[in-house]
Parts: structure tokens; C-alpha cells; sequence
């Protein structure tokens, strides 16, 4: 072995280590890394590492993932431009030695803007300062592909991507309504390649084109048809789940239900469930759906989280993330149209409503989520639920939904609350006291260790995305790495990582950033029928204002 080579390897020695893809749990040893992944320990005695980082008493964890959040593309943007109040408002970003007198300083970083839409490098940075390397974007317009793969590029310490709005796409809907599965198929492979997509997303589902014709309200129950294309919910979920299948994606059909944060809406979501008759599903920020109550009674809202975890724990095919709201202003942005002028019409002030020829719709409105309103009391009670009631934790995956249920920021409250029964409590004594007299948490004692945080957080996640490089620590894995130490404020722990890895060069050292690395891209390359393109070609024509030659995101868009 060469010196050059000896001199590739990064050495984590002694660290405590979380691995829970590879059945580790809290064992010391030691890991190599060169050329950015993860390798096996050299057999030769002589190799010397270039660098060790002493993680005796520390704990070692793969980098974490954030596998729905609000990061890039056009909402995204519509929201800092909507919200400059918030930005000015926001703190700067804390360092480790702001409060233990260290004098040591991180290197030269581009500037950005915070609040609860920060802006491109700012998100970067502090999802790396937190120790996390991988988020994917939940929901991309396809003709909004360019401009979200544009702030992904300019999102730095991440690898990015994005799931494709497509449940109330016209073509998807006239090739459901025409019977054609093949081409509807084809459609879902072509657009996810087009867009340089990752999965397919289907966000209220019917339901944003019925409220585009009416004016009103929302789609009614799940096998209610769309105007014009007399198709219903239930078709557009069953199809597109299909599809997803039989286009063998890493990742399933990833699912907002129609009916968000309505009371009542705990059926139409046992529903969207079943209406997948036993394919593979993601149903996301499940919170935000696992309401009891009347429709026209904000005030009726109750939890109806046991009745929903007792069907998805007889359907192993079936995972969750949970939106989990925390108290404290953020913003609403949304896919849903027709759920931003519902919270419009409850919160007043500042609303804006975007539509996306042909395609989607979104909706932002600035809230604030707030301890003595019995609605928001419900929503972080819930959501708490969920995490404590489903017994498997590889099926579902920590998110706040960012920034509609909190900040990403917020996440080291979120470990807190989950491994300490005493936290919860303490925030449950202070909520609406209906909430806390019905709720459920008042008697869940659970308590989540380190090793079920680590799967929520990373390896969960990655096995629901079909990240065989993510998530875990084995070799031929991305080095993608985060290493905390031992505190016993938990919350105290995840936000200030000791170092932090990414693609095998540190970023993070003693809890402030060193190094800037720029992200790589995650998206799918389907097989699909090219026959499908002559028809799309005419259906632009026909349809579009974008000529269909000019739709397809070029290799340019792309890292290297």
C-alpha cells in the first residue's frame, strides 16, 4: 500500500457506536473511511490513518435524514419573499463557543437569511450544525423541477431531492379516466425522469383540482368523482400506487390525504390506507391527519390516533412520518391549496395562493402554534402519540413536516420529548387542560432510547427511501457521519455535535462548522415506453404554455 493511500483514511476510534441497520446498538468500535464511504478496518498493522478522531465516551451515529421537509422550489421561495419580518426576527446562528469561551472559530461561509424559511445556504448549514446530511424537498410542481434542482445546488452539506406533485396532474387524471394504466404508468416514469425526480407525490388528490373548479371547499369522500374527469381519490391513489410498483421505485407513493387538519378527517385517512389494498404507501405528517370531531367544528377536534395505529400495525407495507408540531411561530407552505385558504379564513392576516397550470396548487400563510389553544394543544399531543403508540420504529420516520408543524431546528426538542416521559409531562401540565384530561400521553410511559432515535432519525428513513448507501454504518456506506457527545439533556446532546462527516471530510468540529462541502443529488431513472413522449408532445400542444421540448430538466441542472 502506497503512503498516498494510507494517508485517504479517517479513523473514528473508540466511539460508542448506533447502527441499528446493522444490528448495532450501542457497541465500541472503531471505523475507517476513505474516499467517502465507509470502509473495512485495513488488515495490514502497519496502515496508519491520516487523522483519528478520539471518540472514546462519545456517541457515533450515521449522518441523519430528513425525508420530508420544505426546503426548495417555488412555494419555498414564495415564502421568503412573503416573510421578510420573520427573517429579521431570527437569531443568528449559535456556535458551541458562544457558551463554553472556546476561541476557536469556523471557516468562511456564504451569508443567508433565517427565521422559518431560511434561505439556501443557511439551511445548509444548519441542518449540518445539527448533524444532518440528506433531506429531500416533499413536494415539487414538475414545471417548478428547474428552480427546485437550482436552490438544491445552492443548498450546501446536503445530498437533495424531491418528490414530484402529480395527484392532480390533467394528463394523470384523463389517462385514469380513460382506463389506460399503461400510459398512466408511463406517464409517472416519464415525468419522475423528466423532472429529475425522486418519488412520486400525491397531495390532496382530486381534491386541488375540484377546489380549482368550484371556489370552495375541498373533494368529498374518497369515491367522490372529480368534475370533468369522473374519476375519484381512491382511483388516483390506487393507480398511482400501481404504478409506483410495477416501476419498481425505491420509493412508494408518497401520500398527503385529502382532508387535512379537519376534524373528522381520521376516516378518509384510514381510507387512503385501505384504498392501497395492501400495496406500499408512505402516508405523510400522519399528525396532521388523525382527527376526530365534525368538520364544521374546529373546536370538536379530538385524537383519534389509537383507531389509526391499531389498522397500520396489521399493514406492514404501510410507513409514516409524523409532522409533529411544536409550539412557537413558523410558516404554513403547502401543496394544498385549498388547505391554505382553510388557515387563511382561521388565522386572517397574510395568505398566498399560487396555481400551477395543468398541475398542482400551494398555499402560504404565516401561524403560530400556541400552548393554551385547544386546536394546536391537540396537534403536538398527537403527534406525540403516534411516535409512542406504534410499536415498530423502522416504520416511521421523525419529520415537523418543516416548517408547517416547527423548524427542522426544533428536532433536538423532538429527542427530548421522546426519551423523557418527564419533559412531555411537563408541557402537558401547561397545554389546554382538555387536551391534557383526554390525551392519551398522560399515560405513556415510553421512553425512546438511543438506538430507537437513531432509526426514526436515519436508518428508518433510509430504508423507507431505498437509501442502500444512507442510514447506516457498514462498509460501502456514505460517510456520512454525526458524533455527540454523551449529555444527559438529550435535547442538549443532538444540537451541538461534536463533529460532524460528510462524504468523509469533517465539517463540524467541536459544534461549529469548518468547511462548506457542496451536496450531491438523489433522483430515479425509470424505465418507461418512449411512445409515451409522442403523445405528451401533442398534449403540450394542445394544452401548455411550455413547449414540451423545452419541459425536461437537462444533465446541466445535475452536480457533477
Amino acid at each position: 500500500m502506497t503512503a498516498r493511500a494510507q494517508n485517504d483514511y479517517l479513523k473514528i476510534a473508540g466511539g460508542t457506536v448506533y447502527d441499528p441497520a446493522n444490528g448495532v446498538d450501542g457497541a465500541v468500535h472503531d471505523l475507517w473511511i476513505s474516499g467517502g464511504k465507509i470502509v473495512a478496518a485495513p488488515t495490514d498493522p502497519a496502515v496508519r490513518p491520516a487523522r483519528t478522531l478520539d471518540a472514546r465516551g462519545l456517541v457515533v451515529m450515521p449522518g441523519g435524514i430528513d425525508m420530508h421537509c420544505h426546503i426548495a422550489g417555488p412555494k419555498v421561495n414564495l415564502a421568503r419573499r412573503m416573510r421578510p419580518e420573520d427573517r429579521r426576527a431570527a437569531k443568528p446562528m449559535p456556535r458551541r463557543s458562544d457558551f463554553e469561551g472556546s476561541d476557536s472559530r469556523g471557516g468562511q461561509f456564504r451569508s443567508g437569511t433565517l427565521g422559518s424559511t431560511p434561505s439556501t445556504f443557511a439551511t445548509g448549514y444548519r441542518y449540518a450544525a445539527l448533524g444532518y446530511t440528506t433531506a429531500f424537498d416533499a413536494a415539487v410542481p414538475p414545471l417548478g423541477a428547474r428552480h427546485a434542482h437550482e436552490e438544491l445546488a445552492d443548498t450546501p452539506c446536503l445530498d437533495g431531492g424531491f418528490f414530484v406533485l402529480m395527484g392532480n396532474h390533467h394528463f394523470l387524471l384523463d389517462a385514469l379516466r380513460t382506463r389506460e394504466p399503461a400510459k398512466l404508468r408511463d406517464f409517472v416514469g416519464w415525468l419522475l425522469q423528466a423532472t429529475r425526480g425522486y418519488a412520486p407525490k400525491l397531495v390532496n388528490p382530486g381534491g386541488i383540482e375540484m377546489w380549482k373548479q368550484h371556489q370552495a371547499g375541498n373533494a368529498g369522500e374518497l369515491d367522490d368523482p372529480i368534475d370533468h374527469f369522473n374519476v375519484s381519490p381512491r382511483q388516483i391513489i390506487a393507480a398511482v400506487a400501481q404504478a409506483a410498483a410495477e416501476l419498481e421505485l425505491p420509493h412508494p407513493v408518497h401520500i398527503h390525504a385529502n382532508h387535512l387538519g379537519i376534524p373528522g378527517n381520521w376516516q378518509t385517512t384510514l381510507e387512503t390506507m385501505r384504498a392501497l389494498e395492501g400495496r406500499r404507501g408512505h402516508l405523510t405528517h400522519i399528525q396532521f391527519h388523525s382527527y376526530g370531531g365534525s368538520p364544521n367544528d374546529v373546536g370538536s377536534l379530538s385524537s383519534q390516533v389509537a383507531a389509526l395505529v391499531d389498522y397500520f400495525q396489521s399493514q406492514p407495507q404501510l410507513t409514516v412520518d409524523v409532522g409533529q408540531v411544536l409550539f412557537g411561530p413558523t410558516t404554513s407552505m403547502t401543496g394544498d391549496g385549498p388547505l391554505g385558504y382553510f388557515l387563511h379564513k382561521i388565522y386572517g392576516g397574510k395568505w398566498q395562493s399560487d396555481d400551477v397550470e395543468l398541475e398542482s396548487g400551494c398555499g402560504i400563510v404565516p401561524i403560530e402554534y400556541k400552548e393554551k389553544s385547544l386546536v394546536h394543544a391537540w396537534q403536538w399531543a398527537i403527534g406525540l402519540e403516534w411516535y409512542l403508540l406504534v410499536d415498530d420504529p423502522w416504520r416511521i420516520a421523525m419529520s415537523t413536516d418543516h416548517p408547517n408543524g416547527g423548524s427542522f431546528l426544533a428536532y433536538p426538542e423532538m429527542v427530548r420529548l421522546l426519551m423523557d416521559r418527564d419533559a412531555r409531562r411537563d408541557v402537558l401540565a401547561r397545554i389546554h387542560p382538555q387536551v391534557r384530561e383526554q390525551s392519551q400521553l398522560k399515560d405513556l410511559d415510553r421512553e425512546y432510547t438511543l438506538g430507537e432515535i437513531c432509526t426514526i432519525s436515519r436508518a428508518a428513513p433510509a430504508r423507507m427511501l431505498g437509501l442502500v448507501n444512507k442510514g447506516h454504518l457498514g462498509p460501502g456506506a456514505d460517510a456520512d457521519i454525526t458524533i455527540y457527545d454523551q449529555d444527559a439533556d438529550p435535547a442538549r446532546m443532538f444540537e451541538w455535535p461534536r463533529w460532524v462527516i460528510k462524504a468523509g471530510q469533517v465539517i463540524v468540529e467541536n459544534g461549529e462548522l469548518r468547511q462548506s462541502v457542496p451536496g450531491g443529488r438523489l433522483h430515479v431513472s425509470p424505465e418507461f415506453d418512449p411512445a409515451i413522449e409522442r403523445e405528451l408532445a401533442r398534449w403540450f400542444d394542445e394544452h401548455s404554455t411550455l413547449e414540451f421540448a423545452n419541459f425536461a430538466v437537462g444533465d446541466e441542472y445535475l452536480p457533477e
